[in-house]
């Protein structure tokens, strides 16, 4: 009892985190259908489903507010933040990268008109560029977000994209820099209250952060999770370069570590809004009345370790349908799940190219609008028109000159096609989704070339 009573905060919190964890990688065996029971309650009808976080006890909505594309007015950003306030929504995160900056201003604003207590602010250390590795600019940056998010403390707080460049990425912004030391600090003085990161690229470096957490005591991990990377991350041309990993392993590894997962992309970047009518028809036979959306949110709520889930909300049409499927959650059942795996298999192989359209690339030296070369392919790719058929088929100049009209009618200005990339490679540390994206407009200018 004495040592009890003498045990420090952290170390108690840590080690109620380590329970959980132990307890959620038991729960990791059962079946997805099975929810989490963080208190003994029955799920309300049109009450938003929380998660207990680990330690502190805080109830997370399930449903987060992503805010990295924002309509770029405060009138309209208040009407979506009062409105998913109102309807439990509670967790709110940014980062000073969105927006040029606007974003962290916008949600500043628009969430600093509500008590406190109602919500959750979370945003990072977006250090990417080099001139931003010492401590002294990191700490402007730290500071500038307590200043737009008009907040004394910051709820979670996460280094930004590591494992993008690998080991050497993550010592130069972080630790040889003296900036983690510095966020732990500033976590112990409670300015931060919990303390996490956001993972792309390298697994090396996602294995290394939580092999630590005896050192760091990470309080979270955000990763890109949804029911095609679940097992096809790393077959989509992502683990040729830094041996990236499923999404499948990296929510297990945060369960055996005992942190709970914060998870974006539950929609792939919206892909799964324009899945291929063959496939979305399967899911309308089982639910005729729900959008593929619905069925990405109900998958990923389906898991137990993920504290809540991000999503993109710029529409009020879109937060009242993602409000409705959270609330509550109807966690999916095993035929659901095995049609979802079934339809995973399925779309992995199709050869499109894992962009999520974030615009984190851009802008290219060489003018190439990356994100819409990338969107018009795949859009050739749902609809069947690529692959293209063998030249001696009678449907080939056809198919061409779908694809070649289309693509000129997305990029009419031939400067930002994709014959202008000059290989470079200043897009490829920037790429949360590690895409090898001169190999890709090779791939673009070769179609286009068929003729």
């Amino acid at each position: 009892m004495d040592e009890n009573k003498n045990m420090s905060r952290r170390e108690f919190l840590r080690r109620m985190g380590v329970g959980a964890g132990s307890a959620m990688a038991l729960m990791a065996m059962e079946p997805l259908s099975v929810i989490a029971k963080e208190k003994p309650q029955k799920p309300v009808a049109n009450r938003m489903t929380y998660r207990i976080q680990h330690g502190s006890g805080e109830q997370i909505s399930l449903l987060g507010f992503g805010m990295m594309r924002l309509p770029n007015n405060q009138e309209e950003v208040n009407k979506l933040v009062d409105y998913a306030i109102e309807h439990g929504v509670n967790y709110f995160d940014t980062a000073p990268m969105y927006m040029g900056g606007q974003s962290e201003v916008l949600m500043g604003n628009a969430l600093s008109r509500h008590p406190r207590e109602k919500y959750f602010v979370a945003t990072k250390m977006s250090n990417m560029s080099q001139n931003q590795w010492n401590l002294d600019a990191a700490k402007r940056m730290y500071e500038q977000s307590f200043q737009k998010l008009k907040v004394k403390y910051l709820d979670y707080y996460l280094l930004h994209g590591v494992g993008n460049g690998g080991m050497d990425n993550l010592n130069g912004r972080f630790i040889n820099s003296g900036i983690l030391d510095f966020l732990l600090a500033e976590r112990k003085a409670g300015r931060i209250k919990h303390l996490g990161f956001s993972y792309h690229g390298d697994v090396h470096v996602f294995d290394w952060l939580l092999d630590n957490q005896e050192k760091y005591h990470w309080d979270f991990v955000q990763i890109q999770m949804n029911f095609l990377d679940w097992r096809h991350a790393g077959s989509r041309g992502r683990r040729g370069r830094g041996g990236d990993a499923d999404a499948e392993y990296l929510y297990n590894k945060c369960v055996k570590t005992g942190v709970q997962c914060v998870v974006m992309e539950p929609l792939r970047g919206g892909s799964f809004g324009n899945m291929a009518p063959e496939l979305a028809s399967k899911l309308k036979a089982v639910h005729p009345d729900d959008s593929t959306a619905r069925w990405a949110f109900r998958w990923v709520g389906s898991h137990t370790n993920i504290l809540t889930t991000l999503s993109g909300m710029n529409r009020m049409d879109h937060l009242e349908e993602n409000v409705k499927t959270f609330s509550p959650i109807d966690p999916c059942t095993d035929a659901e799940n095995r049609l979802l795996a079934e339809i995973a298999d399925q779309m992995s192989g199709f050869p499109d190219i894992p962009c999520t359209t974030c615009s984190y690339c851009m802008p290219c030296p060489y003018g190439v609008d990356i994100p819409t070369n990338f969107a018009t392919y795949n859009e050739a790719v749902k609809t069947h028109v690529l692959p293209l058929p063998d030249k001696s088929s009678a449907g080939y100049a056809a198919a061409f000159k779908t694809f070649s009209d289309a693509y000129k009618k997305a990029l009419p200005d031939k400067k930002k096609w994709a014959e202008a990339c000059q290989d470079c490679e200043e897009c490829l540390s920037k790429c949360p989704q590690s895409i090898r994206i001169p190999n890709q407009m090779a791939r673009i200018v070769e179609t286009l070339r068929k003729a």
